[in-house]
């Protein structure tokens, strides 16, 4: 009886449009009254405050509102305009260039970023406008845009690695360090594909930059390019935590920023601690949902059942394991974000991967990989709503364009998923 309220709540509060954070939150509150049918509804109700604090109180989960802020700050400092001149100088004059421009600067600002949604919005008001002018259609520059901005939750220092270390209790330093080579290796897919649609077009050619030009544009993208090899040196070479090195980045930011770049004034500094604790509240909302959503599953014992019929249905094969993992998140993320989805599921797959002896590492990259390809599929790919936005072209025109960029992702993917090395190699 509760389990099938907390779905089928959940599910028709999808269907109609409510934001994920109340599906989450209204189906769980439901769930515990009908779980708790003949006691007072203060009592039943009265562990949610208990149950949000637990959620949100994790130290490591701090990284996620200084990352963000980094983020921010390097941002309004003209950081992506830099990353873009630099990439432009050195591959913009090649056919599809431009293309590659957008991959490339994507990875680079995804390593500050940490987030889908704001390297596209970061670098699509510049590239987008690029990509049409050299002969891409609209369509397929939002498209592009879209998913290499998805990069952004697989290259660390990553959010979403961050939100899944926190609840499978897995090292979020050597969860960064596994995600740089499947990170890099969606930038490749994503290139050669976007090299076999330019070939089909007439593209423009821009000119080539001298080696003067080149260097120039190195020195001035040069402290943006440094932020990633501070937070991730600092990391793996044991100088700070993931979370300390998330409020370093914060610090190293505003120092470009106001210092180096001069580009971020002290009087803006308030808009951006409004918009980073904006997104911030956004997060923690949905962290907060999808925790009491999960302590449901738990106490209804839901997840145990579903351990057990995933154990029975796979016969202990991990090939099995991961297709119905691949599926499943594929088919989510086409309706759920990034941190509802993992604190929906990862308890439910942690169990069953460990009775299978499968590393979570490598369980936490697969899971990202799957949800960063979730941001570009329709219904609710955030990505593709900001290009969208940015392109002035229609979600059916997106929707058809992207099509390409998915199958390319879906390979690496694949080959992420049976290729534990390509995660595990440098752990």
């Amino acid at each position: 009886m509760v389990s099938a309220f907390l779905f089928i709540s959940f599910a028709v509060l999808l269907l109609i449009g409510t934001p994920i954070a109340i599906c989450l939150g209204i189906s769980s509150m439901g769930a515990m009254i009908i779980q708790g049918t003949g006691r007072p509804i203060s009592i039943i109700l009265g562990a949610l405050p208990q149950l949000v604090s637990a959620s949100t109180s994790k130290f490591v989960l701090l990284a996620i509102p200084f990352f963000i802020l980094g983020g921010n700050i390097m941002e309004k400092a003209g950081i992506s305009q830099k990353l873009i001149d630099l990439a432009q100088a050195c591959v913009g004059h090649l056919k599809g260039g431009v293309a590659m421009v957008c991959v490339i600067v994507a990875c680079f600002f995804a390593a500050i970023s940490g987030s889908g949604p704001a390297t596209v919005a970061a670098l699509g008001l510049i590239l987008i406008p690029a990509m049409v002018k050299v002969g891409y259609s609209p369509a397929f520059s939002a498209a592009l845009m879209s998913a290499a901005g998805a990069i952004g939750v697989i290259i660390p220092p990553s959010i979403t690695f961050v939100v899944y270390g926190s609840i499978s209790d897995t090292s979020i330093g050597t969860l960064f360090i596994a995600g740089v080579l499947p990170g890099l290796l969606m930038g490749l897919a994503l290139v050669i594909t976007a090299l076999y649609v330019g070939g089909k077009s007439d593209l423009k050619l821009l000119p080539k930059a001298s080696g003067k030009q080149r260097w120039k544009a190195f020195k001035d993208a040069f402290w943006g390019l440094l932020m990633p090899v501070i937070i991730l040196g600092g990391i793996y070479g044991g100088i700070f935590t993931p979370t300390e090195a998330a409020a370093v980045s914060a610090v190293y930011g505003l120092f470009v920023g106001v210092f180096i770049y001069k580009t971020v004034k002290i009087k803006e500094f308030y808009d951006i601690l409004v918009d980073s604790a904006s997104t911030t509240a956004t997060v923690m909302l949905i962290t907060a949902a999808a925790s009491v959503f999960a302590y449901i599953l738990t106490r209804a014992r839901i997840d145990v059942a579903i351990n057990e019929a995933l154990i029975n249905v796979t016969g202990g094969s991990t090939i099995l394991f991961f297709i119905i993992v691949n599926v499943i998140l594929l088919i989510a993320g086409c309706f759920l974000d990034s941190t509802s989805a993992l604190y929906i599921f990862v308890p439910l797959f942690v169990p069953v991967a460990q009775s299978l002896g499968i590393d979570l590492v490598h369980l936490g990259v697969v899971m990202i990989v799957n949800l960063a390809i979730g941001l570009v599929t329709p219904p609710v790919g955030v990505n593709l709503y900001v290009a969208c936005g940015i392109a002035k072209c229609s979600l059916k025109e997106i929707s058809v364009a992207v099509v390409p960029l998915i199958i390319a992702s879906l390979i690496v993917l694949l080959l992420v998923t049976y290729i534990p090395a390509i995660s595990l190699i440098f752990v």
